[in-house]
C-alpha cells in the first residue's frame, strides 16, 4: 500500500508571497483503508488547497495528522498566521460519545490523528488564530466543543454521490444573512460541491449553525466568540466548485491571516 501514500514533496514547491501569512495546512496523507480513488481525491483536493493560499498571498505548509510523530499543537500555533484543515476520514465515533452500532459506510477512522486535530482546533482558537475548516475539519471543530456528528446519514442523496469516482455532487444550501460565509459569498443561497455521509448534528455550544441543506442538516458553523473561525461542510477546492466562491473563501481566510500585518 505504500504506493497509496500521498508524497508531501509534492505540496513543498511553488511561488509564494515571502511576507505573506504562513498557514499550516492539516490533512492526513493517509488513514485506514485508504485505496486508490480515496488517494487519488485526497491528492487533488490538497494540492488545490495550497495552490489556493499561494494564489491568495499565504505561505502553506504541512502538517500532516496521520504522521508518526506530529508536531505539537503549540510548536505549530507559535509558526502560525492561520490554521487550514482540510477533509479525509470519517472521525471516530467516540470522539463524541455515540455507542451504537458501527455505522453505514465508516471508513478510514484514524483515532490519533483525530485526537491531534480535536487539540490543535482548540489550541488555535485559544489562541484567537483565524480558522477555516473543510469537510472532516469542519465536523472536528464542532466535536472539539462538545458537538455531536450523524455518523450516517439515512437519507444521503442530496448530500453525496453513489460512491466509486462519484462522491461529489452539486448541493443547494440557504445560509444565514448575517454569518460570515455568507458576507464572503455575498449571497443567501448557494450550490456547492459536497460529498459526504457523516454530518453535524447536536451544535457545539460555543458554536453556531450558519448554513443549511434542504433537509435542514447543518452544513457550516462559525465560532460565536472567537474572530474568525469557520467551518464548512463542503468542498470549496473541488474540481468541480465553483472557482470565483472557492477565491472569495481562500482570499477571505488569507487576508484575516495578515491580521495587523
Amino acid at each position: 500500500m505504500t504506493d497509496l501514500v500521498v508524497d508531501p514533496e509534492r505540496f513543498i514547491h511553488g511561488e509564494e508571497d515571502p511576507a505573506g501569512p504562513l498557514i499550516p495546512v492539516v490533512v492526513s496523507l493517509t488513514f485506514p483503508g485508504m485505496n486508490r480513488s480515496a488517494h487519488d481525491l485526497a491528492l487533488d483536493l490538497t494540492v488545490t488547497a495550497f495552490d489556493e493560499v499561494r494564489r491568495a498571498g499565504g505561505r502553506p505548509r504541512l502538517v500532516d495528522s496521520a504522521a508518526a510523530a506530529p508536531p505539537e499543537s503549540a510548536a505549530v500555533c507559535d509558526e502560525a498566521d492561520a490554521v487550514l484543515f482540510l477533509g479525509g476520514g470519517d472521525v471516530d465515533v467516540r470522539c463524541y460519545g455515540y455507542t451504537g452500532p458501527e455505522p453505514r459506510g465508516y471508513y478510514g477512522v484514524d483515532a490519533d490523528a483525530d485526537r491531534f486535530c480535536l487539540d490543535l482546533i482548540r489550541e488555535s482558537v485559544r489562541r484567537d488564530l483565524p480558522v477555516l475548516a473543510l469537510c472532516r475539519g469542519s465536523q472536528l471543530l464542532n466535536v472539539a466543543y462538545g458537538g455531536t456528528l450523524i455518523p450516517d446519514i439515512e437519507d444521503w442523496r442530496i448530500h453525496r454521490g453513489p460512491g466509486g469516482d462519484e462522491l461529489m455532487i452539486d448541493e443547494a444550501l440557504t445560509l444565514e444573512p448575517d454569518s460570515r460565509i455568507a458576507a464572503i459569498l455575498g449571497r443567501t443561497e448557494a450550490i456547492v460541491r459536497n460529498g459526504h455521509h457523516q454530518a453535524v448534528d447536536r451544535v457545539g455550544e460555543e458554536l453556531r449553525p450558519v448554513a443549511f441543506a434542504a433537509d435542514g442538516i447543518v452544513e457550516a458553523t462559525e465560532h460565536r466568540s472567537a474572530s474568525w473561525v469557520v467551518g464548512v461542510q463542503w468542498h470549496p477546492e473541488e474540481a468541480g466548485a465553483d472557482v470565483a466562491d472557492r477565491h472569495r473563501i481562500f482570499d477571505a481566510f488569507v487576508e484575516q491571516g495578515r491580521g495587523d500585518r
